[in-house]
């Protein structure tokens, strides 16, 4: 009697084997530890407490009336100039037919 075979059951068979046995890899494998200064970390973020803390203490320092009067500063900054671009372009010369006309 002749034997046969059932090669697509063994194809299958190994290929799940070889995924099993990637993913057990995979699974197990440890990231790669790098030198890392701790303290060069640790003084970094007690520098940006720090500063933030200073910014703060600043914030509270300024009281809400001269708040208030930068505001109004910035604001008035912001007409003059749009008052001020707006009277160039009414200053632009006329031309001959408005002249005629008027």
């Amino acid at each position: 009697m002749a034997v046969t075979r059932l090669e697509r059951k063994g194809r299958k068979n190994k290929s799940r084997a070889k995924a099993r046995v990637a993913t057990i890899k995979r699974l197990n494998t440890t990231p790669v530890v790098k030198n890392v200064d701790i303290e060069a970390i640790k003084a970094e973020f007690a520098a940006k407490i720090k500063s933030a803390a200073q910014e703060k203490a600043l914030v509270k320092e300024a009281s809400p009336k001269e708040e208030k009067a930068q505001k109004i500063e910035k604001v008035e900054a912001v007409v003059k100039e749009e008052k001020a671009t707006k009277e160039a372009e009414v200053e632009e010369p006329t031309t001959k037919k408005e002249e005629k006309e008027d």
